[in-house]
């Protein structure tokens, strides 16, 4: 079961051509979703998750909360954001190449 719920409706109706996966290795994809250039989503943890930049870097911006207002943040691979359950983020590939990032339960 995804850890997640992505919020961001026209994403589900992109097709999977729509996507650039030739420049990013096998292994890197393994497990991990894609974000394509100029691309953003929202994403709501269902669960207390990890998002972890495998390649290329994010912007991501959570929502504010009581205890902490908004802020964005950008990620590079190896970097990750822990997510509490109910909270969303928006995310962005940070530059032209995209980024490959995988979204785990905590």
């Amino acid at each position: 079961m995804s850890t997640a719920v992505c919020t961001t409706p026209s994403l589900a109706s992109l097709p999977v051509s729509a996507r650039t996966t030739a420049a990013i290795p096998p292994a890197v994809r393994r497990g991990a979703w894609q974000i394509a250039p100029g691309e953003a989503m929202s994403l709501k943890a269902r669960t207390n998750s990890v998002l972890r930049v495998k390649q290329g870097r994010v912007w991501v911006t959570p929502d504010a909360t009581l205890k902490n207002p908004s802020e964005d943040l950008v990620l590079a691979p190896g970097e990750s954001l822990t997510v509490a359950a109910g909270q969303r983020i928006v995310m962005e590939a940070w530059d032209g190449y995209g980024a490959t990032y995988a979204w785990d339960q905590a």
